[in-house]
């Protein structure tokens, strides 16, 4: 089973740099897109049917805003759009698809950098996420978490660790937020299968050529819960790949 997770910036944005002939290359069995920016009825069928895809959509209320998708093969046992709280499904934020060997969610946790409010909202929102996920967990044991944390983990995570030591998104309580929540028996796969890899970010700024200098930052991710550990087999950060300020991250499976 390959797992693409992908914060697109604009689902219709990047396909017209291509992102769906990327996806048709590389044949993932489940897409789980970020950042959507689009409702349902502004995303031609026509894109992702004739690769044999199936979609479900979460869209924010807002225009242009936020959202997420995923695309998947095959069968689906079940699915759930969003969470059950107003102020997150508002935005669009969470979809749940659930397979025969596992299910999978597709996620954008909020950004802090606008100011304070957006940071206190972000906090929140990740302490309302980790009991909620629990809670799912409890009837789906053996699931998948992919999306756009907008959290480095670790120093090795991020380009300039000295100077953005106090930015959102590599503030000390995002940190231990993260480090508490992977506490709780969840699989960072990348760093399983790349523990000590540097120079691996998933999100440039658009400013001053940060991508063309690599300095990024690592914010997209595909958790996996430990019950599921016997079955990863490789996961990658696919930083070549250029439809968005974001790259896909992938993760393998055999069951």
């Amino acid at each position: 089973m390959k797992i693409i997770s992908y914060n697109v910036n604009g689902i219709r944005a990047a396909a017209g740099k291509g992102l769906f002939d990327f996806l048709a290359k590389e044949n993932p069995d489940v897409v789980l897109f970020q950042e959507i920016k689009a409702s349902s009825d502004q995303i031609p069928s026509e894109w992702y049917e004739p690769l044999g895809y199936q979609a479900i959509w979460h869209s924010a209320e807002k225009k242009g805003y936020s959202g997420v998708g995923v695309l998947y093969k095959g069968k689906a046992l079940g699915s759930e759009v969003g969470c059950g709280i107003k102020a997150l499904d508002s935005e669009g934020r969470f979809i749940r698809v659930d397979f025969q060997d596992c299910s999978v969610l597709s996620l954008y946790l909020p950004s802090g950098t606008s100011g304070d409010e957006r940071q206190a909202f972000k906090m929140e929102t990740l302490n309302l996420f980790a009991t909620w996920i629990e809670e799912v967990r409890k009837q789906f044991p053996r699931l998948i978490l992919g999306g756009d944390f907008n959290i480095c983990r670790e120093a090795i995570d991020i380009h300039d660790p000295i100077r953005n030591k106090d930015v959102s998104g590599f503030k000390p309580e995002e940190r231990n937020w993260f480090a508490e929540f992977l506490g709780l028996g969840w699989i960072d796969t990348f760093r399983f299968f790349h523990p000590q890899e540097a120079h691996r970010y998933s999100w440039w700024t658009f400013r001053a050529g940060a991508r063309a200098n690599n300095k990024g930052w690592r914010i997209d991710y595909l958790l996996a819960s430990k019950n599921l550990e016997k079955n990863l087999f490789s996961a990658d950060i696919l930083h070549d790949i250029v439809h968005s300020d974001h790259c896909p991250v992938q993760l393998e499976l055999k069951f």
